[in-house]
This record gives structure tokens, C-alpha cells and sequence, in this order.
């Protein structure tokens, strides 16, 4: 288990900005040099402009040069464990192996580790487009 890993996504879902639903996420991508990038959530009057914690991270690592992710940590305030969405798994799909490791955390101390290919078994991938 990446305590770290862990450890920074608690600390990215302070800075959520949840006006409007107050579901705070943070997210602590880690890639394959073993860098980490964060993300929180980032809420819009206009519901559609929003952009999830887990991309929020993504596109970050992806505009510093970084496009091969080994695991992510996902962060809430909800009672239960909360994977990332369809379009979080899609995203993820781009840029990291089935095997991409993914932290649900609950409270600041449970942790469920499941698997890219077990939440996001049929994904449409580049090699779709062939």
C-alpha cells in the first residue's frame, strides 16, 4: 500500500471547490518515474464545466510531460468508498495499464484497492480506431 500516495490525496481534497454539491474529492495520481501529481475537484455554476478530481490530476502529470500512470488515490468525504466516474475511467484508460492500481479511501484511514481492468473492464482504447 502507498501511504504517500494516500496521504497527498487526503491533503488535494482540501482544496476542492464544491460550492454547489459540497463532495469534496481529492486525488494523487502516481506515475511510472514515481512522481506524483494532485487534483481536487472543481465545481461550475454551469454543471457541465465541471472537472473531476482524478482528470484534475491527469491533465497536470499529462502537461508536465508525464503519460504513463501506475496508481491512483481517490479521496471523499462520503460514508462509503467512491470510484472514480465513467468519464474519470475513460480518461485513465489513455494513459495507464489495466493493472493501474486504484486507492478508495474512506474517512482518512480506509482504504480499498482495486484494479483499473476490474472498474473499467471494456474500455474503448486507441486500439478501437484501427
Amino acid at each position: 500500500m502507498n501511504q504517500k500516495l494516500i496521504d497527498k490525496a487526503i491533503e488535494a481534497k482540501q482544496c476542492a471547490y464544491a460550492p454547489y454539491s459540497a463532495f469534496r474529492v481529492g486525488a494523487a495520481l502516481l506515475d511510472d518515474k514515481g512522481d506524483i501529481y494532485t487534483g481536487c475537484n472543481v465545481e461550475n455554476a454551469s454543471y457541465g464545466a465541471t472537472i473531476c478530481a482524478e482528470r484534475t490530476a491527469a491533465v497536470k502529470a499529462i502537461s508536465e510531460g508525464s503519460t504513463s500512470f501506475t496508481a491512483i488515490a481517490i479521496a471523499t468525504d462520503a460514508k462509503g468508498y467512491t470510484p472514480p466516474c465513467g468519464i474519470c475511467r475513460q480518461f485513465l484508460s489513455e494513459f495507464a495499464a489495466d493493472e493501474m492500481d486504484i486507492y478508495l479511501i474512506k474517512g482518512d484511514d480506509n482504504v480499498m484497492i482495486t484494479r483499473l481492468k476490474e472498474l473499467f473492464p471494456s474500455g474503448f482504447t486507441k486500439e478501437d480506431l484501427i
